[in-house]
């Protein structure tokens, strides 16, 4: 026995010391790599291969999860860039990346600063929409120098087109009656349900966000080719386009292949060139924000749910727990150093009680000093917005998705449907309202009454908060509520939105609320820590906090059933239902 405990030390021991040795050597081959970086480099990224919101890096996203790279690490590896003389410029493949509208304005912003420092940044594409619309991915490509179609590509720009699917004569069909009710009128997801077309204020909201996007591509495209909007609409009302008809708009500078365009950048350097992934460049030289004041970035991604923070590696979805939100800002509140904090909120919302703890955090650390600043991506709404209203402020991109101040919920009955199926259902309850949330048995007059009083409590709580936090009057948020979606650029005009930017923005007002000099040097503090896949198989060997709140012997079958379950949760065949959810705004959208 002593002697097996004997070997187990030796054996712990052993792993300890590897550890510490692959640690010591990535930090030395790291600072060897930092210094190898050559003149006339050429940064080259795939925008067309996916970005994300968030990477976690944690064992499960690691090992099934694809290699994508992050939105805010493009925006790094720019930033580090531009005052970097050994980089020459940017090469970027802009093609059908179905990124968010928000997303593309964040790679804009930092595409044109780049070359506001005297940098070159040159795009190319296959295809801007091979047989479909290529809205955004031409609309990002304007932000650079020079654009490039390969000759055989087409120029897909046809506008903007937001299309819903309604089920209704579906359930119909199959004797599933939809019960569900929202506060108020333009909380529009129980109409996917309940309706077979728009109502007057689901489509007047739709439209209003669709031509708040559609303004601010027209107005970037404008400015790419020094013609009036009016033009640029015209242009887009006759696409799209063959390449041919492109490059005599002036809509492309040239018709090239790849390789063409990479001995054009090879010419212009006029020395020998070398061409570095971005990915690759950031780990080299480090992130542009690792040294001075410390400020936190804690990401809050995917669906608000309670308990931890979770991915799901068949759909690459993510889940924001608010058990590791909540920690995160405990952490960032406790820490000395930090001098405020930064939320990155990218999620249509969900959970209620979940959304209101992360809340309380942020009235938490605003208590203890700490600045919250929150930056939105594509979408903050619903919950996303009940985790946001109580930051000192909140920055938006013009094509963020937010607001969506409301509440909705309900059941499915389903009894007809089983009976068709030749299964029937029987049961026993104990008190009045035991079968409330059944979906065999409709509400009661007194369910259907206690019903009203949760949405009637959960939307006073909402309003209520959103005026305090916003500093609206309760009549202004009950105006501007409602469950209605907006544009961040019409949310900055009604109040619940303060700037308009994307994580350089955020970053400048966490200064100016925090007291930090504009011009000083600051440290990105990520909430949680990033852990290498190394890191995260260590520690789950070793014992500790787990990445997730699934255990480990479920983990793989609940991911890979994970869209079956999320289905079901849609149509409310379980009974945990999502009150606080913004509502699909452009199923079939086209950017």
């Amino acid at each position: 026995m002593k002697k097996a405990v004997i070997r187990a030390l030796a054996v712990l021991g052993g792993l300890y010391l590897l550890i510490a040795i692959l640690v010591f050597g990535y930090g030395f081959i790291a600072g060897v790599l930092k210094s190898r970086i050559k003149p006339n480099t050429v940064l080259e990224a795939d925008f067309e291969s996916g970005l994300v919101a968030y990477i976690s890096g944690g064992a499960v996203e690691s090992l099934f999860g694809k290699k994508q790279t992050g939105v805010l690490d493009v925006v790094e590896a720019l930033e580090r860039a531009q005052d970097d003389e050994r980089v020459w410029g940017l090469v970027a493949r802009v093609g059908e990346s179905n990124l968010g509208l928000a997303q593309i304005q964040e790679l804009r912003e930092a595409v044109l600063r780049f070359r506001s420092r005297g940098k070159k940044a040159i795009a190319w594409a296959e295809t801007f929409g091979e047989f479909s619309s290529g809205n955004g991915s031409y609309y990002l490509a304007t932000a650079f120098d020079e654009i490039y179609l390969q000759p055989s590509g087409d120029l897909g720009l046809t506008g903007l087109m937001y299309e819903t699917p309604f089920i209704s004569g579906a359930l119909n069909k199959l004797k599933i009656t939809p019960r569900f009710d929202h506060r108020h009128e333009y909380k529009n997801f129980k109409n996917f349900f309940t309706n077979k077309k728009f109502t007057p204020e689901h489509k007047e909201a739709l439209e209003a966000v669709m031509k708040s996007q559609f303004s601010q591509i027209v107005s970037g495209i404008s400015e790419k080719l020094g013609k009036d909007t009016k033009v640029v609409k015209q242009i887009i009302n006759n696409g799209p386009y063959r390449s041919d008809a492109a490059l005599e708009l002036g809509l492309v500078n040239g018709l090239a292949y790849r390789d063409e365009v990479y001995d054009m950048v090879r010419t212009a350097t006029s020395a020998d060139t070398h061409f570095l992934y971005l990915q690759t460049y950031l780990k080299r030289v480090g992130s542009p924000w690792s040294d001075g004041e410390t400020i936190a970035l804690i990401y809050g991604v995917g669906s608000v749910s309670r308990g931890k923070s979770g991915f799901n590696p068949l759909f690459g979805s993510r889940t924001m727990g608010s058990d590791t939100i909540t920690a995160a800002f405990r952490s960032a509140r406790e820490d000395d150093d930090v001098k405020a904090i930064i939320f990155r909120v990218d999620t249509p919302g969900g959970s209620a009680v979940a959304s209101d703890s992360i809340w309380r955090e942020t009235e938490r650390a605003k208590k203890m000093g700490k600045p919250v600043i929150v930056s939105m991506g594509n979408v903050a709404g619903s919950g996303g917005y009940w985790v946001s209203m109580n930051a000192d402020k909140i920055v938006a991109h013009p094509g963020t998705i937010t607001g969506s101040i409301g509440v909705l919920g309900g059941k499915m009955l389903m009894r007809e449907f089983w009976e068709r199926l030749g299964v029937t259902w029987d049961e026993v309850h104990s008190s009045t309202n035991s079968t409330m949330w059944s979906s065999n048995t409709d509400f009661s007059k007194l369910e259907w009454a206690k019903f009203q009083s949760w949405l009637d409590g959960i939307y006073d709580e909402f309003t209520t908060k959103v005026a305090e936090g916003r500093g609206l009057s309760k009549e202004k948020v009950l105006e501007i509520a409602k469950g209605r979606i907006w544009s961040g650029e019409d949310a900055k005009l009604n109040g619940l939105v303060d700037e308009l930017g994307g994580l350089s923005k955020a970053i400048e007002l966490a200064k100016r609320s925090s007291g930090i000099p504009a011009d000083q040097s600051i440290r990105l503090k990520l909430f949680p820590k990033r852990r290498t896949l190394t890191e995260s198989l260590v520690q789950r060997f070793l014992g500790g906090e787990e990445e997730s709140s699934e255990p480990e012997t479920q983990l793989g079958i609940i991911k890979a059933l994970a869209p079956l379950r999320d289905a079901a949760l849609k149509l409310g065949l379980t009974r945990e239902q999502g009150v606080l959810v913004v509502p699909d705004y452009a199923t079939g959208c086209c950017f």
